[in-house]
C-alpha cells in the first residue's frame, strides 16, 4: 500500500491476526526506515515499518538467531529490489515482504498481512 504524506492524518496501521485485525498505532507514527514495535494481545510482537514510498511492513520482533525481541530497532535497506530489515544484533537481514532470511536460507520470521485504514 503507496500513501502520500498528506492522507495519512487520522489513518491507523492495523494487523492480521487469525480472522481479525489488530490496531497497532497511528500511521502518522511511522517514520520511514525505522521500526515501531507492537506487543500483540498473545504476548509476542510484531516489528512493523514503513518506507519512502508509503508502503508498510510487519515481521516478528523476535531475532530467530539470538531470540531477542529487537527488529524494530534494525536497519531497513534494499537487496536486488528486496526490502529488508538487518538485525542489529547479528545484521543478519530479513525480507520484510516473505520473511525470509537472505543470509540463511533455513531461517525465516513470520511476516504479518499489514493495512492502513
Amino acid at each position: 500500500m503507496t500513501l502520500a504524506l498528506e492522507t495519512t492524518t487520522g489513518l491507523t496501521v492495523r494487523l492480521r491476526l487469525a480472522d481479525d485485525w489488530f490496531e497497532v498505532c497511528g500511521l502518522d507514527r511511522l517514520i520511514p526506515g525505522r521500526g515501531v514495535a507492537a506487543l500483540l494481545p498473545d504476548g509476542r510482537q510484531a516489528a512493523v515499518f514503513t518506507d519512502r514510498a508509503g508502503r508498510l511492513y510487519a515481521v516478528d520482533n523476535r531475532d530467530p538467531f539470538t531470540g531477542a525481541a529487537v527488529l524494530s530497532r534494525g536497519l531497513t535497506g534494499t537487496h536486488r529490489g528486496r526490502p529488508f530489515v538487518a538485525s542489529p544484533l547479528l545484521k543478519q537481514r530479513f525480507d520484510l515482504e516473505t520473511g525470509r532470511c537472505l543470509d540463511d536460507d533455513a531461517v525465516r520470521v513470520t511476516t504479518y498481512e499489514v493495512k492502513a485504514a
